[in-house]
């Protein structure tokens, strides 16, 4: 009978999750209005509890605790406070992008409660403690007007903190990641990655001169170095690929393209040639199975959950995916695919693209040209983070041990993660009164020609409005004279119209 329950239930939640991927590109349809957008984003509100819910029935099922039922309800006063706060503290918010952001933590919840119930409570913490920290973040980013003026802070920053990594930090998997702090574990690099976004983007706001893009450069090259020196190479990829597309898209010079992939490949070759644990996760990218005893007992496993899974899944508690090691982290998406099937798991990445895609027509539609920036390089944070991790549980990459956002267990990057969503949420909403100043400016421009065109026709153009009262023409009240009916008074005559005097308007809308 558990057995046809876990069945059941896993098929529900593929056909619900299918249907809210499926409307997160609906709503961009040419003819979806308001209404229709606020129909769908309420759906999907409906979907994500359904999803969440099936699934928490499923684990207290197996569990037989309570304290997995009260988790579960912890999770849902969380989610639904989150999406009511942003609705209710900032109207102009993309309810698509909230929408996304709590899917991604439910099923992160999901997961690693299945997992290591103490690690997803663990979660959940800090889940809290970032969502009142971010809430305010939206605000300081619309009304906080010298973010670009303060580069060689973030500068400052982003190396002070890299280098006390790299000669204080403590040793995971061979790289430095990490430092301690009144027992509080903190990884630096996925804060300075988001200060390294608003560096670059400062820098080529100022100005995309040589000398600009030389001084950019050595900072960027200066921040991948350090990494590079901790040997936290993911995260040193992570900042030469952001680099090289914001300056790419400020100059728009394939040159500076071309040559940074080239001293990037260059660069890969030699961090091949000189790191062993590089070394180790190249060979069992080539070939895991000839290397099963050792560095490609990862990424076996990893294969084999997701091949058991096939499309439909095993179901929750039927899988093995703790036999892969440290599968809360990088691997997550491996268990993913196991128990909750291929579909769901193909949904899992179609949502980010969604969250991505977003990220980006927000750069593309914003026309300040400092926010532009800030959107494209967080965007590409995030779609290259989710790259490289499902990259390299599939074996298309090597392994760069790069978590899934939101998804993965992870405190430092949970609240990263949070900080970039709440940042774009507050140039959504920048976007949103540029459209609407842009909006008033052009029926103000409208308006103003309509008086115009109406001051030409009448003969009043280009005086003053006392001027024009006078040589308004007089009504007298008494009855008109026989000479004087079907006159024109001479002050009413019209004036010629000044050549090219049209052409004034032409700008105003």
């Amino acid at each position: 009978m558990a057995h046809l329950v876990t069945e059941g239930s896993k098929y529900f939640m593929i056909i619900l999750f299918a249907v809210y991927t499926y409307e997160c590109f609906a709503v961009f349809r040419r003819k979806t209005g308001e209404k229709r957008e606020a129909r769908i984003f309420k759906r999907q509100t409906v979907y994500l509890f359904l999803i969440h819910m099936n699934a928490s029935i499923l684990i207290f099922a197996h569990q037989k605790e309570l304290r997995y039922l009260v988790f579960y309800l912890a999770q849902v006063v969380l989610l639904a406070i989150l999406m009511f706060t942003y609705s209710k503290l900032y109207k102009k918010t993309s309810r698509l992008v909230v929408n996304n952001m709590c899917m991604l933590l439910a099923i992160g919840f999901i997961i690693l409660t299945r997992l290591d119930f103490d690690k997803a409570m663990r979660q959940f913490e800090i889940a809290v403690v970032a969502v009142i920290i971010t809430l305010l973040v939206p605000f300081f980013i619309h009304k906080l007007k010298f973010l670009g003026k303060l580069t060689w802070i973030y500068a400052g920053i982003g190396l002070l903190m890299l280098g006390i990594v790299a000669v204080a930090g403590a040793t995971t998997y061979g790289a430095k990641l990490s430092f301690s702090f009144a027992g509080i574990t903190i990884q630096p690099s996925e804060f300075i990655k988001i200060i390294f976004v608003f560096f670059v983007a400062s820098m080529l706001y100022e100005s995309t001169e040589l000398k600009q893009v030389i001084k950019a450069t050595v900072v960027a090259v200066a921040h991948v170095g350090i990494l590079v020196l901790s040997k936290d190479l993911g995260a040193a990829l992570i900042f030469f690929v952001v680099y090289l597309m914001m300056l790419y898209v400020a100059t728009r010079k394939i040159f500076y393209l071309l040559a940074g992939g080239g001293l990037g490949a260059v660069a890969a070759l030699i961090c091949a040639k000189i790191f062993s644990h590089v070394q180790v996760r190249i060979l069992a990218w080539k070939d895991p199975l000839s290397v099963y005893d050792g560095a490609g007992y990862q990424v076996s496993h990893s294969l084999f959950a997701i091949g058991s899974g096939g499309w439909f899944g095993m179901g929750l508690y039927e899988g093995m995916p703790e036999k892969i090691p440290v599968v809360d982290q990088d691997f997550v998406f491996s268990a993913i695919s196991e128990e909750l099937g291929g579909i769901f798991a193909i949904c899992v990445i179609i949502v980010c693209c969604s969250c991505f895609l977003m990220f980006l027509n927000i750069s593309m539609q914003i026309k300040d040209r400092f926010y532009k920036l800030i959107a494209l390089g967080l965007g590409t944070v995030y779609g290259f983070q989710v790259f490289l991790t499902i990259g390299g549980v599939t074996k298309c990459i090597p392994s760069t041990g790069v978590t899934l956002p939101l998804v993965s267990y992870g405190g430092s990057s949970l609240l990263s993660t949070l900080i970039i969503f709440a940042i774009i949420q507050g140039l959504y909403i920048l976007r949103q009164d540029e459209g609407v100043y842009h909006e008033k400016s052009k029926n103000a421009g409208k308006q103003r020609k309509k008086a115009v065109s109406k001051a030409v026709k009448t003969g009043m153009a280009g005086e003053q409005p006392k001027q024009a009262a006078e040589k308004r023409p007089k009504r007298d009240i008494g009855k008109p004279s026989g000479q004087d009916i079907g006159k024109r008074p001479k002050q009413d005559r019209r004036r010629r119209q000044p050549k090219g005097f049209e052409n004034d308007f032409e700008d105003l809308d």
